[in-house]
């Protein structure tokens, strides 16, 4: 409950704080954890508890919360050059050199780097260069964007669009016009009894290309889509998903776009998601991992499929009219091209394969837990999906409410997660190791313990 002292950290942030994702009433009644340092994968509340951060902060910070290299990166850059832009052919070197290691390190040949301030933002960048390379194309009807229900790719108006989550469009007059969804490809609770992966997979195939025809293909620009769902709910896709979507949007010239905020860097055991899933993008979108979310940066990464008519049209207007005051801001690249540095050294893609199976073993040992209906993941990303009955999958009263009992019962036993709607995600730090991963486990598995007696309390 909320600290009664007026002028405590929690009542000042009550009063003068609103909370992103937050019931704002709820909120005043309880006040907020407030975490005062960080520690490698632990961090620390005001009252000296200490927890395994098991989202990574925001499914981010790869090289845990206290690597010193990074603060010596900004430090550094800092001191030599605070700020500058990119604006009218301006450019830095921290810029120069994080645009070429990206585009040499991008898993299928990309041409140049674009460079913003969040995951948000780059999506909705995204959107304005396929709308900007269809009109140079001379293609003006072909604006239209298939997103998928459950997909997350950001709150601003555009991106928040993109995104397939109810509560981001309700009371917001969201979706904009454009942007439609496709089915979620997920085979545990969308799949027709006896349906295999791969025969879902060309259901979902099928699906996409009949909404294309009804559309009409000549108006459809691109796809968007993530490796793996990360905030609807660690959505791994199932057997022949991305080839088969591969093959429908090439049959009719579509523009493919991964979402590779969650799962780049290393994540799913390669250093990108598109790796892991055989996914060849025209457009990658690049944050959070990319500079353990220590500094805000994104970055997208395009072909020249794409590249080369936008400077054309660039050309005949005049300009390239969009971009951001901190886009690829000095000390955030800086600190970008350090933590991607560390990433390699320290071969974290290799730890998230190896300590990764671990995890993955370890909660799917959880699968015969009453309360469990299905254990997801790939590498050091997870989830476990909650139920009240795990024949006919159904949940605890309102939807997600199973979820934030567990989660609730978690925080107490030392670990910080997530619930999105019912099922609990797993994304902690890179460096986590297999001892740690027993730790959260092991809490994890007393939590659904606590929780038992509520769901069931006639045994």
């Amino acid at each position: 409950m909320m600290d009664a002292r007026p002028n405590s950290p929690e009542a000042r942030d009550i009063r003068y704080h609103m909370h992103g994702y937050t019931n704002a009433r709820k909120h005043q009644e309880t006040g907020p954890l407030v975490i005062e340092k960080g520690d490698g994968v632990y961090v620390e509340d005001i009252a000296g508890n200490r927890y395994i951060e098991a989202m990574a902060g925001l499914w981010s910070v790869a090289v845990g919360f206290s690597e010193k290299r990074l603060v010596e990166a900004a430090t550094r850059q800092m001191s030599k050059l605070p700020f500058y832009h990119d604006f009218g052919s301006k450019a830095h070197s921290p810029l120069i050199d994080l645009a070429e290691k990206l585009v040499q390190m991008a898993p299928v040949p990309m041409s140049k780097a674009y460079f913003t301030n969040s995951g948000s933002e780059a999506n909705d960048t995204a959107i304005k260069m396929i709308w900007y390379r269809s009109n140079a194309l001379g293609q003006p009807a072909r604006k239209k964007i298939i997103s998928r229900k459950r997909g997350y790719h950001g709150v601003t108006i555009a991106s928040a669009s993109l995104t397939g989550l109810p509560n981001n469009h309700l009371s917001f007059d969201l979706p904009i016009a454009n942007i439609l969804h496709t089915s979620t490809p997920h085979h545990w609770r969308d799949a027709q009894p006896g349906e295999s992966e791969e025969q879902f997979s060309a259901r979902l195939a099928d699906e996409l290309e009949k909404l294309i025809l009804a559309e009409g293909p000549e108006t459809i620009a691109a796809f968007i889509g993530e490796p793996i769902m990360g905030a609807g709910g660690v959505v791994v896709p199932p057997a022949g998903y991305w080839e088969k979507i591969q093959a429908v949007l090439s049959k009719y010239g579509i523009l493919l776009v991964a979402d590779e905020v969650i799962c780049g860097f290393g994540r799913t055991g390669e250093m990108f998601g598109s790796q892991t899933f055989g996914i060849k993008p025209d457009i990658m979108v690049l944050s959070k991992q990319i500079s353990s979310s220590y500094l805000p940066i994104s970055a997208l990464l395009i072909n020249d499929k794409v590249f080369e008519p936008i400077a054309d049209e660039s050309n005949r207007i005049g300009t390239f009219g969009h971009g951001f005051t901190g886009g690829g801001h000095p000390v955030a690249a800086a600190v970008a091209l350090e933590n991607i540095k560390l990433i390699e050294e320290r071969d974290l893609v290799g730890n998230a394969r190896k300590v990764g199976a671990h995890l993955q073993a370890r909660l799917r040992k959880l699968a015969s837990h009453p309360l469990v209906g299905e254990v997801r993941g790939v590498g050091l990303i997870a989830a476990v999906e909650l139920v009240a009955d795990k024949a006919t999958k159904a949940s605890w009263g309102k939807p997600a409410a199973l979820g934030a009992l567990v989660n609730g019962f978690l925080q107490q036993n030392g670990v910080i997660s997530r619930n999105m709607g019912d099922a609990i995600a797993f994304c902690p730090p890179l460096i986590i190791t297999e001892a740690q991963i027993d730790v959260l486990v092991d809490a994890f598995e007393r939590s659904l313990d606590a929780a038992l007696p509520q769901v069931h309390p006639q045994g």
